[in-house]
């Protein structure tokens, strides 16, 4: 229930896409959003407003049902909303909004409303890219809305290039960032390891193990959610917002080949305005933070062969010669950012003396502990982590990956 007691205003302007907003008022009312609509006359054309109010349980907002005795109306609605989503968003819309005319409701609405805003452009991709539109997306972006950029794919119109409207679930997904950004974490770069390294035997063997990627997934979701730039580097491929840039990789030597470049970029993140306890506003950078959720394998075939091994070739034992990989956390420079590890053990009696070591060993400022009991404690939906840090030891429960990494980034904010 990512959006639980939520307050979501969708507006719905004349596009062909209108009915995407269906599936819009779907998903958010099944996340726990209370969910409200504004139509355009235009709109009312492609889907009726009976549609949205049977989807919402909500009496729809238009130039007919608009009441000043109650609260259906332009002015109560704006203050009532926590968030204002315009989905589709015409040109003609996107070009009313940006230069403050407010000839229906919808527009109307926008203007009285003061919480943040998303408008999710749907245009033929020639008006899309009309000087008119740009400078508008570009005008409504300088009033802090949020834009989802349209895809490019082929149009309705027959045509093909940028304009439709973007998926419902990434939509979502800007709605639930919208709402649960926070400070700390705004514009701070991240990165998140995941799932279990891949270590080739020949072009058909592999070595690796039992991780699915679940947890560093979440976390990135999670530090998505919440604002943070983030760059996951991921053995998995894990389905993820399209706001996380995403790189997979297969083995050890990969991993800590592009976590060496993504530490450099992250050193140089974006400058961010905090206002001080003494008074005005500063402009500081915000330190980086590195998640090392990956299972990265403790060794690689010595001599990986190209092309297929033959069974008849390797006789009835194999001797398979085995090299150690380097400690990735020991070999990149991590001076200048915060780290959390994270450690997997199968000893209950000795895993927290053995993840507390870990702090000193690889310079890191948290332990996220996960004891084992068998390979099937692998790739479920849920888990249990204690919480290590110089200053001791937390329990924080054994919950779904999603509460797991929602508690573990707010334990991250006392480091």
């Amino acid at each position: 229930m990512l959006l639980q007691n939520k307050n979501i205003l969708i507006g719905v302007t004349g596009s062909i896409a209108a009915y995407k907003a269906c599936e819009l008022v779907r998903l958010l009312v099944k996340n726990g959003a209370r969910v409200r609509v504004v139509m355009t006359p235009a709109a009312q054309r492609f889907v009726s407003p009976l549609t949205f109010e049977a989807l919402s349980r909500n009496k729809v907002l238009t130039e007919e049902s608009e009441d000043w005795s109650g609260e259906l109306n332009h002015i109560d609605t704006a203050k009532w909303c926590d968030l204002f989503l315009i989905a589709p968003a015409t040109a003609n819309t996107i070009n009313k909004l940006s230069k403050g005319i407010a000839d229906n409701l919808l527009c109307q609405t926008y203007l009285a409303h003061r919480g943040p805003a998303i408008v999710a452009p749907a245009a033929n991709t020639a008006m899309m890219e009309d000087a008119n539109t740009v400078a508008g997306l570009k005008m409504l972006k300088v009033n802090e809305a949020i834009i989802v950029e349209p895809q490019n794919k082929q149009l309705a119109c027959g045509d093909t290039g940028s304009g439709a409207l973007a998926e419902p679930i990434e939509i979502f997904h800007a709605c639930v960032r919208a709402l649960h950004t926070e400070e700390f974490y705004k514009d701070r770069k991240v990165i998140v390891t995941s799932g279990g390294s891949i270590e080739k035997i020949d072009d058909v063997r592999y070595l690796s193990n039992f991780s699915s990627g679940k947890m560093g997934a979440a976390l990135a979701t999670w530090l998505y959610y919440k604002g943070a730039d983030v760059f996951y580097l991921s053995f998995a491929q894990n389905t993820l917002p399209a706001g996380i840039a995403t790189l997979h990789v297969e083995s050890a030597k990969e991993m800590q080949s592009y976590l060496v470049d993504a530490i450099r970029v992250a050193k140089k993140g974006k400058l961010s305005q905090v206002t001080m306890k003494s008074g005005p506003q500063t402009l500081i950078q915000k330190k980086p933070l590195l998640f090392m959720a990956a299972a990265v394998a403790d060794f690689t075939p010595r001599f990986p062969q190209e092309g297929k091994l033959k069974k008849a070739t390797l006789g009835k034992q194999w001797q398979l010669e085995l090299t150690q990989t380097e400690d990735i956390l020991q070999s990149v420079d991590t001076e200048g950012l915060d780290v959390i590890g994270f450690k997997a053990e199968m000893d209950a009696a000795n895993a927290e003396q053995n993840a507390k070591a870990m702090l000193e060993q690889k310079g890191v400022q948290a332990v996220c502990l996960n004891v084992l009991k068998n390979s099937d404690s692998f790739g479920t939906d849920d888990n249990a982590v204690t919480f290590i840090t110089p200053k001791g030891a937390t329990d924080l429960g054994h919950k779904s990956k999603g509460e797991l990494a929602q508690t573990i980034l707010e334990h991250v904010k006392t480091l």
